[in-house]
């Protein structure tokens, strides 16, 4: 049996019947990140209304490095995920984190299903009015928090960096790395200068920093941001535009944005849950169908949840398809397409 040996949430199940089974609903495993982000917050709506449908008991274990949970994924110890797509593609690649998986990797990636799509937001950087960092060029020589210690997220974040300012980690500025879970009192304890890392819009991250002082934010340059190297990194699986005016973020006083134009641009995170290919067909188009049917509870559960990409269809903005292998359950596929979604050809 599969060891939970982190803090273990149970939606209790409904107890009427469902089409799925005559007596009971199925018991679930879950992993996501830690709470106040985007992956938290779908993976704890789909517990809820799973529950409430009686479609399934889920577990949920919190606070994962999704790096990780991949791999517990893949191996059958866990059975849905919130999961960076990128993750997927660099397992099937046998690169990065997976290395040491090799040709193994492949393998693993290909018992892996989609269900739905979502984003985590985009990486911008932050840091408290009193730091004075007014321009990316401005962490030269300063301390920047840029995610966990193997997650998707610190090589986005490095990414960003080096796009947006030609520093790179190590020689031009320190980058300081921690799991997710420590990252509530990384935001207010002054140990760091800066933090470079996905943000929604609005962002609790922000909004948690500044009981420590007010809050600069400063968007990729627009000229940077539409430059030929800039957009090639949205060639990668998993790696999308996202620009959000400011009059839509959601930030009161006590915040405020550098950017020419009163827009935030910045490398957007595509995220799914994931689920094994091997999850029966009825199941994994129960879970999507209460997801599909639920979204406009989702998008009332927190100020960010309308702009987080949320049942996007087009592969470009959900960072699918291209050299991304990762394709939505053939159950995922059967409740989108029922709902009146057109699912494009190459996640099928």
């Amino acid at each position: 049996m599969f060891k939970l040996i982190r803090k273990l949430i149970v939606v209790s199940v409904a107890s009427t019947l469902t089409t799925l089974s005559a007596n009971a609903a199925e018991n679930l495993t879950a992993h996501t990140a830690s709470p106040g982000g985007v992956p938290h917050l779908t993976i704890m709506h789909l517990a809820d209304v799973l529950g409430e449908a009686g479609i399934a008991n889920l577990q949920v274990m919190e606070g994962q490095t999704l790096t990780n949970s991949l791999i517990t994924l893949a191996e059958g110890k866990v059975d849905i995920s919130a999961m960076p797509i990128v993750l997927t593609f660099l397992l099937d690649k046998g690169r990065g984190p997976f290395a040491k998986q090799g040709e193994n990797g492949a393998a693993m990636a290909a018992d892996l299903r989609a269900l739905y799509p979502y984003n985590a937001g985009g990486f911008g950087l932050f840091a408290l009015d009193s730091e004075n960092i007014k321009s990316w060029d401005d962490i030269k020589g300063k301390t920047v928090f840029n995610g966990p210690p193997r997650g998707a997220a610190l090589v986005n974040a490095r990414q960003a960096i080096t796009l947006a300012s030609g520093l790179k980690e190590g020689d031009d500025y320190n980058g300081r790395q921690a799991n997710w879970g420590q990252l509530a009192n990384i935001l207010v304890d002054g140990s760091v200068d800066a933090f470079v890392i996905p943000l929604t819009f609005p962002s609790a991250r922000v909004t948690t920093a500044q009981s420590a002082g007010d809050i600069t934010i400063v968007s990729t340059p627009k000229a940077i941001f539409e430059s030929e190297n800039y957009q090639k990194i949205f060639n990668a699986p998993g790696n999308i535009p996202l620009s959000v005016k400011w009059e839509d973020m959601g930030y009161g006083d006590g915040v405020t944005m550098i950017s020419e134009d009163g827009v935030f641009r910045g490398l957007g995170t595509a995220f799914v849950e994931l689920v094994r290919k091997d999850m029966s067909f009825e199941l994994a188009k129960a879970i999507t169908a209460e997801h599909i049917k639920t979204l406009d509870q989702l998008k009332a559960k927190s100020p960010f949840a309308p702009n987080i990409g949320l049942a996007q269809m087009d592969p470009k903005l959900a960072g699918l398809c291209g050299p991304s292998t990762l394709k939505y359950h053939e159950g995922a596929v059967a409740a989108w397409e029922e709902a009146g979604y057109k699912v494009p050809d190459c996640l099928k």
